[in-house]
């Protein structure tokens, strides 16, 4: 009894422990995905060679990747249930092996994106709301950068500029797809087929959002009309049992 008494305190002692890693490392992860952010889109925006800038930013998105992938592996040393952390966090497993199965610089880029989701959920100060806004504009803007970098120097390809990569993006983010621009390569058409499915389901969690929302509301406007109907039939009850009351002492009074 003693011995299990021992190891519970032990378990409960790492689950805080990772707790507070998780608490206290969200902010500084999250800002390095930032700072991934401008990392990635500086050689992809900026035309020039400069080998030294490039070399940099890739510098720097490795840095950050290993950040990620160093906090997981912290989380996995902390857990006291290695395997459970295996399978509930597969994705983050995924996402910190993907980069080594083949260094293709969209791999870093997908990878960090998953990692960098997975920990912005754990933030329980971060609402649903603007959880979804900032995967609205972080797809957005890695879907046009990420098109850009494969179809600008492809011989058919008509994603030449920032513009006609972000005009693209929103119209396959949002399913309209015009027409006027569309990838030409392989690579290029699997960013649009992410791009679509995750629109897809980001327009489908905004529709449940307003959705639950409009719910929420009318059953709060329900609940304090009930309120405001229970709080009349009590006044009316009392008021006809003071009329019942000063009927009885008219009654007992004696007439003059």
């Amino acid at each position: 009894m003693r011995e299990k008494s021992v190891q519970g305190r032990s378990e409960r002692g790492r689950w805080e422990s990772q707790r507070r890693w998780e608490s206290r490392t969200q902010r500084p992860l999250l800002a390095l995905a930032v700072v991934f952010a401008v990392a990635y889109a500086v050689p992809i925006v900026d035309t020039s060679p400069n080998h030294v800038v490039t070399a940099v930013c890739t510098a720097v998105e490795w840095v950050v990747w290993g950040a990620f992938a160093a906090d997981y592996v912290v989380r996995l040393a902390l857990t006291p249930d290695r395997r459970l952390f295996v399978r509930t966090h597969w994705l983050d497993l995924c996402a910190v092996v993907l980069p080594l199965v083949q260094q293709l610089k969209l791999l870093r880029l997908v990878s960090t994106l998953l990692l960098v989701g997975r920990r912005a959920r754990m933030a329980s100060q971060i609402r649903m709301t603007t959880y979804v806004v900032g995967a609205v504009v972080g797809l957005l803007m890695f879907g046009s950068l990420a098109v850009l970098s494969v179809e600008r120097g492809a011989p058919e390809g008509n994603i030449r500029t920032l513009d006609d990569a972000l005009w693209w993006s929103f119209t396959t983010m949002t399913t309209v797809g015009y027409g006027d621009h569309s990838p030409t390569t392989g690579l290029g058409r699997i960013i649009a087929v992410g791009l679509m499915l995750s629109g897809i389901a980001l327009l489908g969690v905004v529709t449940a959002n307003i959705a639950a929302w409009f719910i929420e509301r009318f059953e709060k406007d329900d609940v304090e009309e009930r309120a405001q109907t229970q709080a009349i039939h009590a006044l009316t009850e009392e008021v006809r049992a003071l009329r019942r009351e000063v009927a009885a002492l008219r009654e007992r009074s004696p007439t003059r």
